[in-house]
Formats: structure tokens, sequence, C-alpha cells
């Protein structure tokens, strides 16, 4: 009698399988989740420089002179607050997390600079994080920490990043000389 043999599915150093249409799905399920984080970055941004109406209204957007710090960090009530409302309404600290915003925004989108993101987004999130304690549905965690955990998951394994820009930018000789800009 004749054993009929299938194709072992494609396995991991760990031991994990994974047949080929469960690791497609599972890139396609990656760059959603790095699009969609890269969009909330992104909205970020552009509701506080223009004032689009969801988290600022349009007299406190940044182009019409607003803060886009003092809203939140002048209202920073748990044990960093007094750190956290210094910083509130300073120019350099309106420049920083916009800029932040907006670099970390187009790099998760474009799947470029994935390591700088993720370093620079996890660290923006822990500081909200310290601005939000204590938090009132939780002892610790909440979604500040979760993004930022997600952000480290996807420079570290590289995945969701094929559908994106990441191959040419990971060729660029600049990039390859400086593997942090990957």
């Amino acid at each position: 009698m004749a054993r009929t043999t299938h194709p072992a599915p494609a396995t991991t150093d760990r031991g994990f399988a994974a047949t080929p249409a469960e690791a497609r799905f599972g890139e396609v399920v990656w760059a959603v989740t790095r699009l969609a984080l890269g969009f909330v970055f992104l909205w970020a941004f552009l509701d506080k420089l223009a004032g689009l109406g969801k988290s600022t209204p349009s007299e406190r957007a940044w182009i019409n002179g607003g803060s886009p710090t003092t809203g939140y960090l002048s209202n920073v009530e748990g044990p960093f607050s007094g750190f956290f409302s210094g910083m509130a309404g300073q120019a350099w600290a309106d420049w920083l997390f916009m800029v932040g915003l907006l670099g970390i925004g187009v790099a998760l989108i474009l799947g470029v600079g994935m390591w700088v993101a993720a370093v620079s987004g996890s660290l923006l999130l822990t500081l909200m994080w310290l601005a939000s304690l204590p938090i009132a549905t939780n002892p610790f965690l909440d979604d500040h920490l979760v993004y930022g955990l997600v952000l480290l998951g996807l420079a570290a394994t590289g995945a969701g990043l094929r559908y994106g820009l990441a191959s040419w930018w990971r060729n660029l000789p600049l990039v390859r000389r400086n593997a942090w800009l990957r």
C-alpha cells in the first residue's frame, strides 16, 4: 500500500507551522495594521494642524495660532503633572510633537524607517501614557502601551513590509550603511 505524502507546512526555527496561505494572510494583516497605526499618527497631526473638528476645533488649530500640546498637557492630573504641565504650550514641545506625529505617520504608511518610527513612536506613546496616569479603566495598561508594543514588534519582525516601500528604502546606500534607518 502506497503512502500519500502531503507537503509539510513551512516552519520557523521555533517550530511554528504556517501554511503559505496563512503566511500571506498574516503579511496582509500586518500591513493593514501598519497602515492603520500610520493613519492614527497622521490623522492626529492633520487634526491638530488644521483643526478638522474631531479632537481639535478650528480655532485651536496650530495654523490658527493654537498650541497642539496645551490642551492635553495642561490638564494632566497624575503623578507627573508638574513635569508635563511645564511643557504645555512651549514652542519646542509643539514642534517636536507635531514633527513626531507627521514623521511616524508617514514612515508607517510608506513602510520606511521602521526602527526610527517604532522607537520614536513608542517613546511618544510612553510619554502620553505617563501623562494619563492614573488610568481609570485599568491598573496600568492602556492603548498607548499596546500601540507602542505593536510598533516595536512590526519593526523587529519586518512583518507587513512587503506592501510598502521597504525594499526600495532598504536598498538605498545611506540605509545600507546605517541599519538603524531601516
